[in-house]
């Protein structure tokens, strides 16, 4: 794709952003607009932001890319995500809606009237949202390296300042607005360009994945890897390298990989004979087509990363700050689950499209399982089927959409963490939230400039894992135990927040080790998830006089209807 065009999508979808964010000027005055668009956004609009905010790079990007190098397992992600609003709906979004509250962490406090819970979820739900965001400038460095070749960190950046633009001039009400649009966006950015890719792959012949060997270089292909890899070369092979490899500088110089793991720095080129095998980066499996299109297949321990990884998404969803706070925007509780409902819609119709995109790359771009770039699958897609001017403006309609993507989420995430700060730490009004929204938005983007660079859905994954095992439980328990007691949640949290923060940090800053331990860090759900649960109702039996002494009025006021008379007046939080 041409670098001009590649610039004028981002370009394009960032002004877009920004005019209907300014929109947000007009109408934002008071705190209640900034934090929750003063609970009047209607269900259609809601479920659009939500989806617009909920479907992130891992979506846009990262399955596309899971499913190009791991294959089938991969599904699980796509249903997980969009089956956790399933449980969403039932448990906890119409009674969440009618406690009042703007967050998580006063959710909390109204629930258990303890200000020690609620500065342990203030915690998390910071952390929680960091962990979220940092995969969400990481891509957005690697789009806008792809498409024009600027610096990893410059993508990041320019995600950042537009999210705080539109955050501080306008608060919720400008962030739903942006959302709402870049749902829509993203949806035609995938769809518009599938269609054409699907008409080239039926006129290539409609090859399928059915052979009994690995991807394969069907030309003289030359790869060009941009970030330094660690690759496993399966079979030696005869290669011309512009660059360096193995500490050694070539000039387009012959050598021969053998089998085994090679070095290769960034900017270098590597020229494969036609049928040659395509090179891994390490730590991705090397599997036939068949093991491919076969779940369960390829992956040591998988049995037990797929049960954890759906446990971690369908719980998890219930857990994540920045998709809670959208249903205090609605102004009562049937509004809140019409919304989910319409949610589950959207969702559904975009995550048909990432798969189909993984199936293609594995076909036409298998160089990206030797670059570890195989997120970029969707971007390079149009260029390499389409080709010419039409591949140009596929590929710029696709970068917009994963802009659209990084800015989205990046925004409704800001938005979750600058009200938190606001209220528990600097303690003030629509100025303290826009101070919380540049803080909400400088760590995060400084640990991606700083970090290794990561699969996004994973990472992703992850934050679903943290947030599985710490907000589920305290929503779950909260919402139909009335026997839940302060020592309980806390102690629950705790647990869950160390024993996945943990995993997360072990993953991230080294990666996970070999075997069953590396299983049990790089999918921690199965077992953080139970254990959490386990010390909160255990706890709370065995403190049996802490329960909260309001319960009563709180159960009623989370579960009676709102056609009945009971006082719904915004709970304000208690300053102890």
């Amino acid at each position: 794709m041409s670098a001009a065009y590649g610039l004028a999508g981002v370009v394009l979808v960032v002004v877009a952003t920004v005019l209907i964010g300014v929109l947000g000027v007009r109408i934002s005055r008071t705190t209640s607009d900034f934090y929750v668009a003063s609970r009047t956004v209607t269900p259609l609009r809601n479920a659009s932001a939500i989806g617009g905010e909920y479907l992130s790079a891992a979506s846009f990007l990262g399955i596309a890319g899971l499913i190009l190098a791991y294959g089938a397992d991969m599904l699980w992600l796509p249903v997980g995500w969009t089956g956790g609003y399933l449980v969403l709906l039932v448990l906890v979004s119409a009674p969440l809606r009618r406690s009042g509250a703007y967050t998580l962490p006063d959710f909390a406090e109204a629930r258990l009237e303890s200000m020690a819970v609620r500065r342990v979820a203030s915690v998390l739900v910071v952390l929680i949202s960091w962990l979220y965001l940092l995969p969400q400038f990481q891509s957005a460095g690697l789009v806008l390296r792809t498409v024009t070749g600027a610096p990893v960190w410059a993508g990041g950046v320019l995600i950042a300042v537009v999210v705080a633009v539109n955050v501080l001039v306008g608060g919720m009400r400008s962030v739903t607005l942006v959302q709402a649009f870049q749902y829509w966006m993203k949806l035609t950015a995938l769809a518009v360009p599938l269609v054409f890719l699907l008409l080239a792959w039926r006129y290539d012949g409609a090859p399928g994945l059915s052979s009994d060997v690995p991807p394969r270089f069907d030309d003289r292909t030359t790869v060009s890897v941009g970030l330094a890899v660690t690759v496993n070369v399966t079979a030696p092979v005869q290669v011309v390298v512009d660059g360096r490899v193995d500490g050694r500088d070539h000039r387009s110089d012959p050598m021969v990989l053998a089998a085994g793991e090679h070095r290769i720095e960034a900017d270098t080129d590597v020229t494969f004979p036609a049928g040659a095998d395509v090179p891994h980066v390490r730590g991705s499996p090397v599997s036939t087509d068949r093991q491919w299109m076969l779940p369960l297949d390829g992956r040591d321990h998988s049995l037990y990363g797929t049960y954890s990884l759906i446990l971690a998404t369908f719980l998890g969803t219930m857990g994540l700050p920045h998709v809670l706070v959208r249903f205090y925007t609605n102004p009562d509780g049937r509004a809140a689950r019409r919304t989910t409902v319409m949610v589950l819609s959207l969702l559904g119709a975009f995550y048909l499209l990432p798969a189909l995109y993984g199936m293609l790359g594995r076909l036409y771009t298998p160089e990206l399982l030797m670059t570890g770039r195989a997120d970029a699958v969707v971007l390079t897609l149009p260029g390499r089927l389409i080709g010419g001017l039409g591949g140009d403006l596929l590929g710029a309609l696709v970068t917009g959409g994963a802009v659209a993507a990084f800015l989205s989420t990046s925004s409704g995430i800001t938005v979750s963490v600058a009200g938190v700060l606001a209220q528990d730490i600097l303690r003030g009004g629509v100025r303290s939230f826009r101070a919380g929204t540049l803080l909400a938005l400088v760590v995060p983007l400084a640990l991606a400039i700083t970090a290794r660079s990561l699969a996004v859905a994973d990472v992703v994954g992850l934050a679903f894992a943290v947030a599985a095992s710490t907000f589920c439980p305290l929503l779950v328990l909260g919402v139909w135990w009335r026997r839940l007691t302060v020592p309980g949640a806390f102690a629950g949290l705790v647990a869950g927040g160390l024993l996945a923060g943990t995993a997360v940090i072990v993953t991230i800053a080294a990666g996970p080790p070999g075997g069953l331990a590396g299983a049990l860090l790089a999918e921690p759900a199965a077992w953080t998830v139970p254990i959490a649960f386990t010390v909160m109702i255990v706890v709370s039996w065995c403190t049996p006089g802490r329960v909260p002494p309001g319960v009563a009025r709180m159960m009623v006021r989370l579960h009676t209807p709102e056609s009945l008379d009971v006082d719904r007046g915004t709970w304000r939080p208690r300053r102890v």
